[in-house]
């Protein structure tokens, strides 16, 4: 799988080909089980390794969470706070190969506390008002875009976090980390390969 992301402002893919890759469930009730996923050029999973950190982090206040898996690619964000009980997971990307590979995993799982939105995110977060905010919010949009900035300015300029949201946000490794919000204040944050990951939580 590429290290890096393309240059495509939407999603973690440029172009969907016949080629599928894998991704390993790290824990709950899914653990160590094995999706495939529609490999197109350029997306890339958030590793196991960052992974399983970031979901220690987040131990806490997974179960029962309400979740938004923005630029989703593989979903594998998504499907690792299904297993580890999340109350639900919108998923958001606009690769149609990335949102239909989800879709069938999500059917293979028999998830229904699921919604997979075929769209662009920054026009998503822009449209949308939620009937109620999110608890976690997963940023990992395509490297070398400026998205995250865009993401943060949508995110705060309405109702889609509240007090004691998390927010995490993956960028690449030589990046200088995004001004964020007075009222998000970093929680962890660390390097593990070509990436950065931080998470913040909204007060």
């Amino acid at each position: 799988m590429a290290s890096r992301k393309p240059n495509n402002r939407n999603s973690k893919s440029r172009n969907s080909n016949d080629t599928t890759g894998t991704l390993r469930i790290i824990g709950g009730q899914w653990r160590s089980r094995r999706l495939s996923f529609s490999a197109v050029d350029g997306l890339r999973p958030t590793t196991d390794r960052v992974r399983e950190t970031l979901f220690n982090w987040i131990s806490p206040v997974i179960t029962g969470a309400h979740c938004l898996d923005l630029f989703t690619g593989s979903g594998a964000l998504g499907l690792e706070a299904l297993s580890r009980e999340a109350g639900s997971v919108t998923f958001i990307d606009q690769s149609s190969a990335a949102t239909r590979s989800l879709k069938q995993n999500l059917h293979l799982l028999q998830a229904n506390n699921a919604d997979v939105i075929n769209t662009d995110a920054i026009k998503w977060l822009t449209a949308t008002t939620p009937l109620s905010p999110y608890n976690i919010v997963f940023i990992d949009p395509p490297f070398r875009c400026g998205l995250v900035y865009k993401c943060i300015e949508q995110l705060q300029s309405k109702p889609l976090l509240t007090s004691g949201s998390y927010i995490y946000i993956e960028i690449e490794k030589e990046a200088i980390r995004p001004q964020t919000p007075a009222n998000w204040q970093l929680h962890r944050e660390k390097e593990a390969g070509q990436v950065r990951y931080m998470l913040f939580i909204c007060e």
